[in-house]
């Protein structure tokens, strides 16, 4: 195999250890499945990761299915195949996805993890709002959970995105795709502390048009984020697992369940396809289930039957 196939998946599994601390067994699938599809690209010609067709992925699980591997262990090379090419194409190093629809036969989408209203809230209460550090992320993550931003839209926010008359954010998202995006009192009221208090001591080395900035005055980075998050997670004892996803899944899982448009939803993640966006309906669904279950005279575990 090239450089041009094996240095972007090192890349993306340092990045995956960096960003999403995952386990290094999670790690090691990734990168085993990774390389699998990289020596089959090689084998048929193709040297860089820009160069695969649609045509040589479908071989590639084709080629899998014929080894009769289980459908499991398919579905599960088909979701290394798919983040690992969103990766390249938001490093930039790839000019488009060849990655197509898959069917994945008979396998149960993974539905994503959310926070209660009240871990919510535990969570955010977290940082100590009378040290500066603590008013920034408040900031953050109030922003964060009451829009439903990306991590990268957010450490990527400029000053000029920002409405704080209307509550609302300018976020540039994926395909350079704009959209408006409102966010409540409660973030709003961080964000304005933190700006007009907190972000002028930062501001270091003169003059930054990015909103969230470290004590140095520079950017902060997705992987800084990611750090603090975690931190404030364990502060918070919740023992599952905690990223900015996650703050993402529960704004749009508490919104359909107080009662928001799908597609209302739809715009404020900035989803192309509203099939994407219906997974949160899955989630409330379950939610639900779960809630009848526990509390229904005939479901309750004393219940008579």
């Amino acid at each position: 195999m090239t450089d041009e196939l094996t240095r972007p998946v090192d890349r993306f599994i340092e990045v995956l250890a960096v960003e999403r601390g995952l386990a290094s067994n999670t790690l090691e699938a990734y990168s085993r499945d990774l390389n699998r599809l990289a020596e089959f690209l090689a084998e048929r010609g193709v040297h860089a990761w820009g160069d695969a067709t649609q045509s040589d992925l479908r071989a590639y699980i084709a080629d899998l299915r014929g080894r009769s591997l289980s459908e499991r262990s398919v579905v599960r090379l088909l979701g290394s195949m798919r983040r690992f090419y969103r990766f390249l194409l938001k490093e930039e190093m790839v000019a488009s996805d060849p990655v197509p629809d898959f069917s994945a036969r008979g396998a149960a989408g993974r539905l994503p993890e959310t926070l209660g209203a009240t871990d919510m809230r535990t969570l955010l209460d977290q940082p100590d709002e009378a040290k500066p550090r603590g008013a920034r992320d408040r900031a953050m993550l109030e922003l964060l959970y009451g829009s439903g931003l990306r991590v990268s839209e957010l450490v990527s926010l400029t000053l000029q995105q920002i409405n704080l008359e209307g509550n609302y954010l300018t976020v540039r998202g994926k395909g350079a795709k704009v959209r408006l995006v409102p966010f409540g009192r409660w973030a709003r009221d961080c964000l304005q502390r933190y700006l007009r208090e907190v972000r002028p001591h930062f501001l270091t080395r003169g003059h930054s048009d990015y909103v969230f900035l470290t004590r140095s005055g520079t950017r902060l980075t997705r992987q800084g984020f990611w750090k603090l998050l975690r931190r404030y997670a364990r502060q918070a004892g919740l023992d599952h697992r905690v990223t900015p996803h996650t703050l993402r899944h529960s704004f749009a899982t508490h919104l359909l369940e107080g009662g928001a448009d799908l597609r209302a939803v739809q715009s404020m993640l900035g989803h192309s396809d509203i099939a994407t966006t219906q997974i949160y309906t899955h989630v409330s669904r379950s939610r639900i289930k779960k809630v009848h279950r526990q509390f229904h005279p005939r479901e309750a575990p004393d219940g008579k039957g």
